[in-house]
């Protein structure tokens, strides 16, 4: 073994371990099974390891990654506000808060206007759940089965798969979930109810596609019973389906967003829920310190999620989107009715599209075989069978191809290694 070898092993010996003794054992041993390395630099659309191997990112920090890795706007504006404030003392106002607030409410849809900061996405949803409840003075919050919102309390009772649910019980009281896409149980569930939750396309529970008129049907339905409209667009938003904003697709205007994940660029966390003036001033107008947070809206996080949406208007990504989403699309079926004993269907919008495999098993080869070929891919959360690619809006037709490529040829190892098998 040559030093270069040698000091390369005892890298990952040395980050292993400690993921194995302080971080998430039983995780550390997945990912080393799966033949996942060190993460040493990135650039791109590109990930590069500890013996210098790339990878293609199809998985893209399920979706974080929309302006791809470093772009350099960002990592500049970053670099500049570094060298004047890291974090807001917040006793004073900030000019790069100010700036990202308005700059979110000139691009959000309808009259959604006024901007919670904080980290996450999910503390985008417990800050929306809270709006809600303050707002309506109604308790009863409706979501669906499937859909994804985050795993802090709220979030997590909001979220619809049991099995990340059942070992917290009891959470939060007064919620209720009705299948995805159906409008008649929804009618039926938003009777006094607060709010209604929903992902424009779940794509944790397996980039579910709603039927035609559903979001506009969900709008109309919560604008009946005086409910509110939250439309989570953490990982929707941004482009990524194809279109600004999910709830674009059927013009509808939510009364509260929730906004993360590619909001920074993939350079800082940050998570912004948006509400009408209205619904905030009923809420917090006579207590404005009711819900905050100490780092939402620092000026590092807000510096980076201005440039990302100055640079994510300037280089036309949510056109450039829908066009490379069609093009993966399209490669995505042509792979699927080339290998239809592995493959049952393949859906998407935009750039985040879904291959359903006929058995989770299948995606327990394909995945490894993936990343041992350079391109990194995805489970959705709450369906194991549905592979997810999911690349920065970046993305060129050439890496598409590459991408399905090396697809191709793990999907075929993974038919030699089990056959056929069956859900």
């Amino acid at each position: 073994m040559t030093h270069e070898a040698q000091d390369q092993a005892s890298l990952f010996d040395t980050v292993y371990t400690a993921y194995k003794e302080f971080i998430n054992p039983p995780l550390a041993r997945f990912m080393k099974m799966a033949g996942a390395g060190v993460e040493v630099e990135s650039r791109g659309c590109r990930i590069y390891d500890h013996t210098g191997k790339s990878y293609l990112d199809f998985c893209g920090g399920y979706g974080v990654f929309t302006l791809g890795y470093l772009h350099p706007r960002v990592v500049a504006a970053v670099r500049e506000q570094l060298d004047h404030m890291a974090l807001s003392s917040r006793v004073f106002f900030n000019a790069k808060t100010a700036a990202l607030a308005k700059a979110l409410a000139d691009l959000a849809p309808g009259d959604l206007s006024i901007t919670f900061f904080s980290n996450s996405g999910t503390e985008a949803v417990e800050a929306a759940l809270k709006l809600a409840r303050l707002s309506t003075k109604r308790k009863h919050i409706v979501s669906t089965f499937n859909g994804y919102h985050g795993k802090t309390m709220g979030s997590l009772t909001a979220t619809g798969r049991d099995v990340f649910k059942q070992k917290f019980e009891p959470l939060v009281p007064e919620f209720e979930h009705v299948p995805f896409g159906e409008l008649t149980a929804l009618d039926r569930a938003l009777e006094g109810a607060a709010a209604f939750i929903v992902e424009p396309v779940q794509c944790e529970g397996g980039v579910i596609i709603p039927p035609d008129g559903y979001l506009k049907g969900a709008r109309d339905l919560c604008t009946k019973h005086g409910a509110l409209f939250i439309a989570d667009e953490v990982q929707t938003g941004l482009g990524r389906t194809g279109y600004l904003w999910g709830v674009d697709a059927e013009d509808v205007e939510p009364d509260i967003m929730t906004v993360a994940k590619g909001l920074s660029g993939g350079v800082i966390p940050i998570g912004a829920t948006i509400a009408n003036h209205d619904v905030w001033m009923c809420a917090f107008g006579d207590a404005p310190l009711l819900h905050t947070s100490t780092f939402g809206g620092n000026p590092l996080a807000c510096a980076a999620g201005l440039a990302a949406l100055e640079v994510l208007v300037d280089e036309n990504l949510v056109e450039k989107s829908r066009l490379q989403g069609a093009y993966l699309l399209e490669r995505a079926q042509a792979l699927a009715r080339k290998h239809p004993e592995v493959i049952a269907t393949v859906r998407g919008r935009g750039l985040v599209v879904g291959l359903e495999l006929h058995h989770e098993g299948y995606g327990g080869v394909i995945i490894p075989e993936s990343l041992k070929r350079g391109l990194t891919a995805a489970y959705t959360l709450n369906q194991q069978r549905v592979i997810r690619l999911e690349p920065p809006l970046i993305v060129s037709r050439a890496e598409i191809d590459e991408a399905i490529g090396i697809l191709d040829e793990a999907v075929a190892k993974a038919h030699d290694k089990l056959g056929a098998l069956t859900a």
